[in-house]
């Protein structure tokens, strides 16, 4: 074994460096807990965005839907940058790497089009879409209100 083994005198500059974040750190939050406003008013506690006071709850929970959707696009914007790296190696790696890219894009679009007919990348419910012609719930809606 001809290897090179590792040392403790190798990794001084490196405890070094985590025992000097450590204590910034450390020194940080004293000092912050030290010097901090201590005062507590009913508005200090309230919330406040752009000069309008907020009302109803903060807590609104959102539908999965909007998780679905954002998770979908990291999912899909991954491939761009899968792509662009193909892309710019395109001349070196030759025409294997070009075809498997277009297989790669062939699955995610496979992938997308499975998406879309399960309904996953639809906000509406299918008992809110009625074929062309026919009335829908909104259409009721509208005229109960007009009637008043």
């Amino acid at each position: 074994m001809s290897g090179v083994s590792p040392s403790i005198n190798q990794f001084w500059p490196l405890a070094v460096f985590f025992g000097a974040v450590l204590l910034l750190v450390c020194v940080v939050l004293l000092v912050s807990w030290l010097i901090g406003p201590r005062h507590n008013d009913p508005a200090t506690q309230t919330p406040f965005e752009s000069g309008v006071e907020s009302y109803g709850d903060a807590r609104y929970r959102f539908p999965v839907k909007f998780y679905l959707i954002a998770m979908f696009f990291v999912i899909f914007d991954l491939e761009s940058v899968f792509l662009y790296a193909g892309a710019i190696a395109l001349r070196r790696v030759g025409w294997s790497a070009y075809f498997e890219m277009v297989v790669f894009v062939g699955i995610l679009f496979a992938a997308l089009v499975y998406l879309w007919k399960l309904g996953a990348l639809e906000f509406a419910t299918r008992r809110w879409r009625q074929p062309f012609g026919q009335r829908g719930i909104w259409d009721e809606r509208r005229e109960q209100v007009s009637r008043r």
